[in-house]
């Protein structure tokens, strides 16, 4: 028998505040350093590889770190895994800042990451335990896709204009510093959200991975992020190496993406309200293929700019917010009682479809241009449809089955 701890009552407002940075901060410690990895090797008396390490070996550990402290989060608690990932992350980088060669700096980018990873998983096994069953579940994941989406616009300008005026560690110092208050604000407010379980007795995860649900509800999770990673890694080359803008106005183009995201959010709850869970992916799916083929005849009939490259990437934009608001909870419907590990295997999953399946879409098509993204979008978007087809027809089965 399992009851929910009702502990935590702040407003949505409150909620975000508390929550937030934890998200911001794991995907800032990767943007906000992109500025400076050109002069590293110089920096550190290191070779280019090493310094391309800290950055692969960063996103493999933040993912692959949530199977970890997933479980141990349903085992003990999000409060302490949250707690002591936050702090773990500003321990290490402030060690980064203080790094004088590389096999340090490397070392301490990994333990960054890892307490990145643990405390990304406390944080949305938390909105789990206590939004489930609410309809600010859905602003929620909405908000966080959101504001994820401006990370990689203003972290590497915020990198920049921090490492010219006060050198390169100051950007690890930053990051130390806005971990501290995170977690400082952390353990005044956090309360722990675990569900609690008359028995000790600890369920397997293996109906993690048998769960259809589960499956098709992370690869749409996948479908919607994935396509804006590879928008992410295919707009500066269209737009500055072929349109010819500037990195100003390439930032103001990329940002309105990242806004009509915002906007979308605003309304997300009345969506799910009106379609249900299925309801709004399956709408966020055919947005994408829409707006794959708005940037296909682009690609075929014009030329890279704002109207043929930026306008089709708003429609893909509103489907991705109705996609990512709802699909973490399609996905760990079924496991209350270990969310924390259902989260942790829905992020990790979902992180190797998109690092893996978008960075081949960029390299083996001509990441020049839109062709990375239409493709990743359709293909992602129809495999997705066809998943929620299996699921309607085995709930149309399931009712329609005589009763015993």
């Amino acid at each position: 028998m399992t009851t929910t701890r009702s502990a935590w009552s702040y407003t949505l407002p409150a909620a975000l505040l508390l929550m937030a940075p934890f998200d911001i901060l794991a995907s800032l410690a990767m943007d906000i350093f992109l500025p400076v990895v050109p002069a590293m090797p110089g920096i550190l008396n290191t070779t280019p590889t090493m310094i391309q390490l800290a950055l692969s070996l960063y996103m493999v550990m933040l993912g692959v770190g949530q199977v970890v402290f997933g479980p141990i989060s349903d085992r003990i608690g999000r409060r302490p895994v949250l707690l002591a990932g936050g702090a773990l992350f500003a321990v290490a980088s402030l060690g980064a800042a203080c790094s004088s060669t590389a096999e340090a700096f490397l070392g301490f980018r990994l333990i960054q990451a890892i307490g990145a990873s643990a405390a990304l998983v406390a944080t949305f096994a938390t909105v789990r335990d206590v939004y489930a069953n609410r309809p600010e579940n859905a602003v929620i994941y909405g908000l966080f896709s959101s504001m994820l989406a401006f990370v990689p616009a203003i972290g590497p300008l915020a990198g920049a204009v921090i490492a010219e005026w006060f050198g390169w560690r100051a950007i690890f110092l930053t990051l130390c510093a806005l971990a501290a208050l995170a977690v400082a604000n952390a353990s005044l407010r956090w309360h722990e959200t675990r569900p609690v379980t008359e028995n000790e007795t600890h369920p397997s995860v293996r109906p993690i991975f048998a769960s259809l649900p589960f499956w098709i509800y992370t690869i749409g999770f996948s479908a919607g992020m994935g396509t804006f990673f590879v928008f992410f890694s295919t707009a500066p080359r269209v737009l500055i190496g072929r349109a010819g803008y500037s990195e100003f106005w390439f930032s103001l183009a990329f940002a309105t993406v990242a806004l009509v995201m915002i906007v979308t959010t605003r309304f997300v709850k009345a969506f799910v309200a009106r379609w249900g869970i299925a309801g709004c992916v399956g709408r966020g799916m055919a947005l994408l293929v829409c707006g794959a083929t708005l940037l296909g005849i682009g690609e075929l009939y014009g030329s890279p700019s704002f109207l043929t490259f930026i306008l089709p990437m708003w429609v893909i934009a509103v489907g991705i917010v109705f996609t990512v608001s709802v699909t973490a909870n399609g996905a760990l419907a079924q496991f209350d009682e270990i969310a924390g590990s259902a989260v942790a295997f829905y992020f990790c999953i979902q992180s190797l479809i998109v690092s893996i399946v978008g960075t081949l879409a960029v390299t083996l098509l001509d990441g020049d241009t839109a062709w990375p993204l239409v493709s990743y979008a359709t293909v992602m978007a129809l495999l997705v449809a066809g998943g929620l087809g299996m699921l309607r027809s085995r709930n149309l089965q399931g009712k329609s089955s005589p009763v015993t």
